[in-house]
């Protein structure tokens, strides 16, 4: 173990990978799928923005599930490959503020976005008729709007009160990035209040919306199922149940790390399951949300024939 200076207020990270050749090699896939999930996330972001067709309020949340991953992947991989490649490990006490202040920020609002697009689903496939009503762009507008102050709020608090504990202990973080579970064992009192709020607050952004989820696209499965049109209802199925399973893919590893009590929690099996949310669904959902939709592919020919045609 290296040594540390107890009286330092800085933390130190252990992080996710072995210092050898297979670690170095595993970083480096994580390093492309960073920048796999940059250019998609980014991409969709700007493509979005600029054809006025995409301008749905399907695709505004859209828009708003690429820039959390955007803003989720980048503030964790960056500073893991930093210490990796450069042999440090320590990571200041503001910058773990930061880190975590993003990550809790984006979490919360990321479950109550896709909650938000579930419903528009549900709306738009169960009710069409009522769809301009009840998705309309001023409500869609406080959907996300209330996704990000929500998961601001919860987050400015989250984070106040795990930087005011006492860290009297080693301050080396069994993690690789300052999540909160992970600090935990680091203070040296009795964390039962935490483990309440933490508790409270995964059943609240998590495990609701993830509920929520679920009936959404249960009806409108069920919807699914009784459409006269077989190509239709292919392609529908398809679709929704896609998106469940990329839901299930980012809630599932989360709700199982946060609602584990910490005597059975294991630091290498909390770090595996957080490349899932933290790595690979930033990497995925630009393609499962968007490039195996007609609708966007469309977008990209048109925007790309009009940069086209500006050049010459």
């Amino acid at each position: 173990m290296e040594k540390w200076n107890q009286t330092s207020k800085d933390f130190m990270l252990l992080g996710l990978l072995p210092p050898n050749q297979t670690g170095l090699l595993l970083l480096f896939l994580i390093i492309f799928a960073f920048v796999l999930a940059l250019m998609g996330n980014s991409g969709i972001t700007a493509l979005i923005f600029l054809d006025p067709r995409l301008h749905t309020p399907m695709y505004f949340l859209l828009s708003q599930l690429s820039l959390m991953d955007l803003m989720y992947i980048s503030s964790i991989v960056p500073k893991m490959a930093y210490n990796f490649l450069s042999g440090q490990r320590s990571i200041s006490f503001l910058g773990c503020g930061v880190q975590m202040f993003f990550f809790i920020t984006i979490a919360c609002s990321e479950g109550l976005l896709l909650a938000s697009m579930a419903y528009d689903r549900f709306v738009a496939i169960c009710h069409p008729l009522h769809y301009p009503v009840r998705m309309s762009k001023r409500k869609c507008l406080k959907m996300i709007t209330g996704t990000w102050i929500l998961g601001s709020i919860h987050s400015l608090a989250y984070t106040t009160y795990t930087l005011h504990l006492p860290y009297c202990r080693s301050r080396a973080i069994n993690h690789f990035f300052c999540e909160v579970p992970s600090m935990m064992p680091l203070v040296c009192m009795d964390t039962w209040i935490f483990e309440y709020i933490r508790f409270l607050s995964t059943g609240l952004f998590l495990l609701l919306p993830f509920l929520g989820i679920t009936a959404s696209y249960g009806r409108v499965l069920f919807a699914v199922f009784h459409m006269r049109s077989k190509e239709g209802r292919r392609k529908a199925f398809t679709t929704c149940s896609t998106h469940l399973t990329m839901v299930t893919f980012y809630y599932a590893p989360f709700v199982y790390t946060y609602l584990r009590p910490k005597n059975v929690r294991s630091p290498t099996e909390d770090k595996n399951l957080a490349v899932f949310y933290t790595i690979l669904t930033p990497m995925l959902n630009p393609i499962v949300y968007s490039l195996r939709n007609k609708e966007v592919l469309g977008a990209m020919r048109r925007v790309w024939g009009m940069l086209s045609s500006r050049k010459k």
